[in-house]
């Protein structure tokens, strides 16, 4: 399973200090265009806060076998991306396993404690990686716990 680590910040554990940058950044970069379109084309297109660099770059470099598909995009298009989540990435924080999963973080697991095991096998929600299932603005880059309506 990943481990999600980071450089720790005055009283807060390495994974907690990045959890809480990625929540602050989430707001300040939504998602680009290109990622929007190419990305969110068959699922949402995760903030890049959500995995460092090195995690992206892996995604990045083997979207011919994207999670049991083929997502490869012109150079362009995929370079325009790899800079976007370069830019916008978690900082000092590594994610360990392949392919890497945000709903393998630890910070992922913290904030959906709450969702009863067998929500994730509704119909309408499917799998953890189905966040437009349940939050609303998911496709534009919000996860307000506010927003959030479990389908039934």
């Amino acid at each position: 399973m990943p481990l999600l680590t980071a450089a720790a910040e005055p009283g807060l554990s390495g994974v907690a200090a990045a959890e809480r940058r990625a929540a602050a950044e989430e707001l300040r970069s939504p998602p680009d265009q290109p990622s929007k379109d190419e990305c969110g084309s068959c699922c949402v297109a995760d903030p890049p806060q959500r995995l460092p660099q090195r995690a992206w770059d892996e995604l990045m470099s083997g979207l011919e076998r994207h999670f049991g598909t083929n997502a490869s995009l012109d150079p362009k298009t995929s370079e325009a991306i790899a800079r976007y989540l370069a830019a916008h990435s978690m900082r000092r924080a590594v994610v360990t396993g392949a392919p890497p999963r945000i709903t393998d973080t630890r910070w992922f697991r913290k904030e959906h404690d709450e969702v009863p095991p067998h929500a994730w096998t509704r119909p309408a929600v499917k799998s953890p990686a189905n966040c437009a299932a349940c939050h609303a603005g998911a496709e534009d880059g919000q996860f307000s716990d506010d927003d959030v309506r479990i389908p039934r």
